[in-house]
Parts: structure tokens; sequence; C-alpha cells
């Protein structure tokens, strides 16, 4: 197995890294503080080429591996994970659909603003009914000649409240429950589609995460995704690709968690003696160190297996799982190696005690990873 980077990959990382490190990394405490969307950020990414970096050039994009964007996304993390969230959902959640299922005519006037960083995606599946059971949706879609007509509600939608395009499940016969579901493409300003409730969050506070209403909203059936009926396979292949988004995060979390611990480590002085040079410190940056390591080589081994092609959808789900359980490891040890100065605002290891949390939550929670994995295993 070939574990070293193609060129494409290392510039791609080493960008995203830069970008963290100067621009990110210095304000991520304020944006945090504020719960502000950095829209003036997102921009800059486009004009770097990551907010679409695994779509095909014809479509936009940078036309990388699905290796390059995971890195991108880990790196992003270090800085801001409500910057490395905004990305991923943007990528995996908006831009990878209509790249997968969509047709030249839908690329050609969606997929290009998206990949090319002109616009900003969502996709909108969680309903206050409908979390890990798609199936239960009650978003409808009539028919009406040669429109449909969307109406209810979702919660939750990363990117929801500024995106300019957002990906739409919707039943068209809930009778027929997770076989009735269809998938539309909406664009912001459609009449009938509203932003309702934006969220105040544990962490991830300068992601913005939203409430979408549909009242009547006509959307042009050419908008359809995938197919009727087809709902349900769209939403599954698009999680499938965000957990490996998710779980690059969360290793981008935990990294800079384990970097500053390491730094503390070594010039905090107890006793007369680095602190660093206690056992106790020692085996919990060990542990740290080596549970990262894991999840980045799991991350990576299902975006190689995306980027071939093949099924990855138990390697996804391990991924995610563990990675984001090791991130909420690794930030509560890096904190706890810090004392009373890791509790206080002072330092960012609350922030990112905060920020790792959710990583367990979105895009299937360490409950449904689970089921994923023993699924796949047993059917």
């Amino acid at each position: 197995m070939d574990f070293e980077l193609s060129e494409e990959e290392r510039l791609t990382r080493d960008c995203a890294r830069e970008f963290a490190a100067k621009r990110l990394a210095p304000v991520a405490k304020d944006l945090d503080a504020k719960g502000e969307f950095p829209a003036h950020l997102v921009k800059e990414l486009a004009g770097l080429g990551l907010m679409g970096v695994p779509v095909p050039e014809q479509w936009g994009g940078g036309g990388q591996s699905a290796v390059a964007y995971a890195l991108a996304v880990e790196e992003l993390s270090r800085g801001c994970a409500s910057v490395g969230v905004t990305v991923s959902a943007h990528t995996s959640l908006a831009c990878d659909p209509i790249l997968k299922f969509g047709t030249d005519a839908q690329k050609d006037q969606f997929l290009k603003p998206l990949a090319s960083g002109e616009k900003l995606g969502a996709l909108a599946m969680t309903e206050p009914g409908a979390g890990s059971d798609l199936g239960s949706a009650q978003c409808t879609a009539a028919r009406d000649g040669e429109s449909y007509v969307l109406n209810g509600s979702k919660i939750f939608i990363t990117n929801g409240g500024v995106a300019d395009i957002v990906v739409v499940l919707a039943s068209t016969d809930r009778a027929k429950k997770a076989k009735g579901l269809a998938t539309f493409i909406v664009e912001k300003g459609t009449p009938g589609f509203a932003v309702g409730k934006t969220e105040h969050k544990l962490g991830i506070r300068a992601s913005n995460t939203a409430e979408l209403v549909f009242q009547d909203c006509r959307v042009p059936a050419a908008n359809l995704l995938g197919g009727e009926g087809q709902g349900f396979k769209v939403g599954l292949a698009t999680l499938d690709g965000g957990r490996i988004g998710i779980a690059a995060q969360a290793v981008g979390i935990g990294q800079s968690a384990l970097d500053q611990a390491v730094a503390y480590a070594k010039t905090r002085q107890q006793f007369g003696q680095a602190i660093g040079s206690f056992q106790a410190i020692q085996w919990m940056i060990a542990d740290s160190a080596t549970e990262l390591d894991a999840a980045r080589l799991l991350y990576l081994r299902a975006a190689a297996l995306k980027g071939k092609g093949g099924r990855y959808s138990s390697e996804a789900a391990m991924a995610k799982l563990f990675a984001s359980e090791a991130a909420t490891k690794v930030t509560h040890r890096a904190l706890q190696v810090h004392g009373g100065y890791g509790y206080t605002t002072e330092y960012p290891l609350e922030r990112h005690y905060r920020d790792a949390r959710i990583t367990e939550i979105y895009e299937g929670t360490s409950e449904v990873m689970r089921m994923v994995i023993a699924g796949g295993l047993l059917k």
C-alpha cells in the first residue's frame, strides 16, 4: 500500500495549511465569540480554489482527488472548525450529489458556480421529526405541470441561512416512505423558500446553522435531482461522502488541540521541571497522537476508495466514528494538560472541546455509524 501523497495532494494540503495558519487561526476566537459567519474568508477560499477541490475542471472545480479534498478540510479545521465544516458541507453535501446524480444541464447551471465558489451550497435533509430516519420525512413535493410544489421545513441545516443553492430532500409519496423520496435543487430567492430560525450552538459557532421553510415553493421539474423515488439513494450516497469530510474535520480539531498541549507541556513548569517530563502527561500526549494518526489513516483510506469509484460506506462510517470520538478524547486531554488555563477563554482549548463534540452527532451519530458498520458485516 502506498502511503505517499501525490504532488497535487501535498500542494493542496499545504495551501490549506498556510491559509489556516495565517487567516483562520488568528480570528477563530473572535468569530466564535460573535457567532459570525465569515463570508469574506469563504470568498478568499474560493479564490484559492478550495471550494471545489474534487470537482472536475469541466464543471468549475479543481479536478483533484478525494484525498486532496479531505486533507484540505483537516487543515482548515485546524485553524477554524467552523470554516472547515462550511467547506465540507458545501463540497460534500451540495457539490457532490449534483456531480454524481445531476444531468449535464444541472451541472452547468448549478455545479459550476458552486465548485468555483461563486455560490455557496447546502443540503437540507433533517426535519423536526426526521433525523436518522430519513423515511419519516414530512416535507412534501407535489407535481404540478412543469413544476413541483414543496411544503414543509428543515432544521439544523449547515450553511442553510447563507446558501445560494440547496439540495432538498422531500417526499413525493408519503405512503411509500423511503421509496417515495426525491431530491430537488432549490435556489435562494425562489418564492415560498425562506430562512427561519438561526441556531445558537455550543460549538462551531461561526458556522451558519438554520431552519429552512418551504411554503408553496414552486421548483421547476428540471431541478429534480436523480428522479422520483431516488431521494433515499441520493441521500445515503451523499452522507457517505460527507462523513469523510467530518472525519477530516474531527482530526483537524484534535490535531490543533494536541499541538497546543505539546507546546504547553514543554514550557509549563511545576515542581522545578516542565510538566512534559511527567509520565501522566506523556501518556496523554502519546495516546492522543496515536488516536489521531489512526483516525487520519481511516479517513484517507475512505477517501481513496471514494476516488476509485468503489463502495466505501462502511469505511466512511468507521472513519467518522473513530475520528469524532478520538477528537472528543483528545480535546478533553489537551484541556486537562492545560489545567485551569484550559478552562478559560484565554486559551483555545475550551473552543476545541466544544467544537469537537458535534462531530459525533451530525451527518450520522456515533450510534448510527455503528449500525452502518455492523449492517455491512451482517448482511
